[in-house]
């Protein structure tokens, strides 16, 4: 079997599955949902300080929503033993990974854009920078975010406390395209500097983390 026509088959199925029961989808609003209301009432949303800490309040928000939707992805795949039917499987391992990471690529994706109005009318913001630049860092960063955690997810999926463990080898290993994503966002909204330099790093990052993620793949999966 091809490796287009495997991952088409896995991105529907999850794709399928989450229309069905939209567990993810809705954890991850109610949880992203949940930091905006608290962070805005700690911060006064109509001060011109906003803006500088609008960017780190998002990706916060983000982050954590997107663990949520990466500890439930995988959790499908132990139920009736669906997971050792993939090991066995005549198919590409990379094109499960593939499919997996794009499903959740658009889980995260669709929650930040119902999100952003929400943002937008708690924090009174207003793009100062490129609007083009901002929707290029969301996907850079949403994709850095999702193809490390969709790679951590599967390596932890057989641990005790793949819940916990998760997050903590997540954050570590994002820290670079973290602070990438806070600082292009804030430079964005701003309009103070360009965010061209951190534009680079995510780029650079998800290509390197991308490469690694694909090489290893079948490694972890085949693992006992």
């Amino acid at each position: 079997m091809s490796l287009a026509r495997t991952l088409a088959l896995h991105l529907r199925k999850d794709l399928r599955l989450e229309w069905r029961s939209k567990d993810a989808a809705n954890s991850m609003l109610f949880f992203a949902l949940l930091v905006v209301v608290i962070f805005s009432f700690a911060f006064d949303p109509l001060a011109e300080e906003s803006r500088h800490i609008a960017g780190g309040i998002a990706w916060v928000a983000f982050l954590f929503a997107t663990i949520v939707a990466l500890n439930q992805s995988w959790a499908r795949e132990l139920r009736n033993q669906v997971l050792d039917a993939l090991r066995i499987a005549p198919a590409p391992a990379n094109a499960l990974f593939l499919g997996k990471t794009i499903a959740n690529f658009i889980f995260v994706g669709i929650v930040e854009a119902l999100m952003t109005p929400v943002f937008v009318v708690f924090y009174n913001l207003r793009v100062v920078g490129s609007g083009w630049q901002l929707v290029l860092v969301a996907a850079l960063g949403t994709w850095a975010l999702v193809v490390n955690g969709t790679f951590f997810s599967a390596l932890s999926l057989r641990t005790r406390n793949r819940e916990l463990m998760l997050p903590l080898i997540l954050f570590p290993i994002s820290l670079p395209a973290l602070l990438g994503m806070v600082l292009a966002t804030t430079n964005i909204l701003t309009g103070e500097r360009s965010p061209a330099d951190w534009i680079k790093l995510l780029s650079v990052y998800d290509v390197v983390f991308t490469t690694v993620c694909l090489l290893l793949f079948e490694i972890v999966l085949n693992a006992e």
